[in-house]
């Protein structure tokens, strides 16, 4: 089984005319205002899917500052996995920042959400104020036995479109306040991975941590794959395409031709993501 644990869906009118939703949400006009940047429907990923032989996908919206849009994007994504059970599975997105961001979050976990993503804070803020508002969101997963989510990236290198202003120390203290709780950071965790091998605390810490691959192929050679099996294992590496932005296909060429062996590619591309949100092989 293929298991994809990183997509974004969008409503229909989101994907026919997005600058109505640039309005007070900075952050979303910054990644979509590009008619190169893609948003798709949940018909238009399962189509995906169905090419590259994805059996499920993990599915979710935006981090909106409106909580009304966040709603909106939130009940679309929740009816598209109603609809198809089988396929897809929900997330509820929020932005940790927003007001009633906790309250939102409780009422998609109650609606049927697995859990809690893509959660994000793209702006400059007061770290502490970004702690509480994640704290906040910990609370409410870890309530409802639910998987969390979270954008990372690595904190040098080139600027691109949703390179977010936190370096691993903040993705560090979220994955100790989350201890024992089940938390997905992606883009392999903006390289607080390889904090692994550090002897003491690290290594606990991160026990419970899982690093996905979305957007893999646009920042890191192809040798993180071994580099990570190496030193996290490659029962806490979890295929994700970050789909729209790039088609599965590509993944799988680059993990399927990593030398890893076949049971960690099979661990990686679906058996990992099917025991954490508990759906059969």
């Amino acid at each position: 089984m293929r298991v994809d644990v990183h997509t974004h869906i969008a409503p229909p009118a989101m994907v026919q005319d997005r600058s109505q939703f640039f309005d007070g949400e900075p952050i979303f006009q910054w990644l979509y205002e590009s008619p190169k940047a893609r948003l798709v429907t949940a018909e238009s990923l399962l189509e995906a899917m169905d090419r590259d032989e994805i059996h499920r996908s993990v599915v979710f919206g935006f981090p909106w500052h409106n909580i009304e849009t966040a709603k909106r994007h939130n009940d679309y994504v929740l009816e598209a996995a109603s609809r198809h059970p089988s396929r897809l599975i929900p997330m509820g997105c929020v932005n940790p920042l927003s007001k009633d961001a906790d309250r939102e979050a409780q009422r998609c976990l109650q609606a049927g959400a697995r859990g809690l993503g893509e959660l994000a804070v793209y702006e400059n803020c007061p770290i502490d104020a970004a702690i509480a508002g994640y704290q906040a969101l910990i609370d409410c997963c870890r309530s409802s036995g639910g998987v969390m989510l979270v954008h990372a990236n690595e904190p040098i290198g080139h600027a691109y479109p949703g390179k977010a202003p936190f370096g691993v120390e903040f993705y560090y203290e979220i994955a100790r306040r989350a201890e024992g709780m089940p938390l997905i950071l992606a883009h392999w965790g903006g390289g607080l991975g390889f904090y692994g091998l550090l002897k003491k605390e690290v290594p606990e810490v991160l026990a419970h941590v899982y690093f996905d691959t979305a957007a893999s192929p646009y920042v890191y050679r192809q040798d993180i794959y071994a580099a990570m099996v190496r030193i996290v294992g490659p029962d806490k590496i979890l295929f994700g395409s970050d789909y729209p932005l790039l088609a599965p296909a590509r993944y799988l060429r680059e993990i399927e031709s990593a030398d890893l062996g076949a049971e960690a590619v099979q661990a990686i591309v679906g058996g990992n993501a099917s025991r954490l949100f508990g759906v059969e092989m």
